[in-house]
């Protein structure tokens, strides 16, 4: 919406889409899959990495590494490559180097940590992108419709809702903006978190019960079983008596 040529955004639908997109993260946030959040302008970035370590979530603040989603293998390897460097850390590796090869190999190490540290734990490709500023991340954007991964982004009336799949009308560059949908994002996997484990410690439980009640049930039928076969042995009878017995009668007599 214009007047007199400034663009005001009709907060009843950015609460309405916010609701709309809130409820698409929880689900899937409850299915226990990951959700990569984006935002490397600087107005945005230390609000989302804040917001999204309390859930656990991957989140790129740095440069979108060129092809992250289309060549995910390559970005794996790099990542392993960090793996790598801190084992040579710690088995001994990292001592018989010269100095200068060390020095390399912690430049290598920290650049590593800078570009990728906040998706090291992605081992596969995310399930979704939440996304700040479409303009300035196009690339994240377009990476994920070409892999047919549902977009999540907040909306300036520069951008074009239809790139994305749950667009959230807003304002990309205000600080408050950002929080303010980005918490409500977060909330939303939180609540998703809380409800898959509710589910698995219910699960966990019912599993519990039905092995205790199956280890009761063998347990009364092996009672039963050992019950049944005293009653069918039969009684002691006097010709069944011991042969001692029987002697020491006949002698008496």
């Amino acid at each position: 919406m214009e007047r007199n040529g400034i663009h005001v955004i009709d907060l009843h639908k950015t609460a309405a889409k916010a609701e709309e997109a809130a409820a698409a993260l929880k689900q899937i946030a409850k299915s226990g899959k990951k959700i990569l959040f984006v935002a490397t302008k600087k107005q945005a970035k230390d609000i989302l990495e804040a917001r999204v370590k309390e859930v656990n979530m991957p989140f790129v603040t740095e440069r979108w590494p060129g092809g992250m989603l289309t060549n995910f293998v390559t970005i794996r390897k790099a990542i392993r490559k960090m793996s790598s460097i801190d084992k040579m850390k710690t088995d001994g590796t990292f001592e018989t180097m010269s100095k200068r090869e060390r020095l390399q190999v912690n430049r290598q190490r920290a650049k590593l940590e800078k570009d990728l540290g906040s998706i090291a734990d992605l081992t596969r490709l995310p399930a979704a992108l939440f996304i700040v500023d479409i303009n300035k991340e196009h690339i994240a954007v377009k990476e994920a419709r070409k892999l047919n991964i549902p977009t999540f982004a907040i909306v300036d009336t520069n951008s074009d809702p239809r790139l994305v799949d749950f667009p959230i009308p807003g304002n990309d560059d205000a600080s408050q903006s950002i929080d303010c949908v980005v918490s409500i994002m977060t909330d939303a996997i939180k609540e998703g978190l809380a409800e898959r484990k509710d589910d698995r410690d219910k699960a966990k439980d019912a599993k519990d019960k039905a092995e205790q009640a199956e280890q009761a049930a063998a347990a009364e039928q092996a009672e039963k079983a050992e019950a049944a076969a005293a009653a069918e042995t039969p009684a002691e009878t006097p010709a069944d008596a011991p042969a001692e017995k029987v002697v020491e009668k006949t002698t008496n007599e």
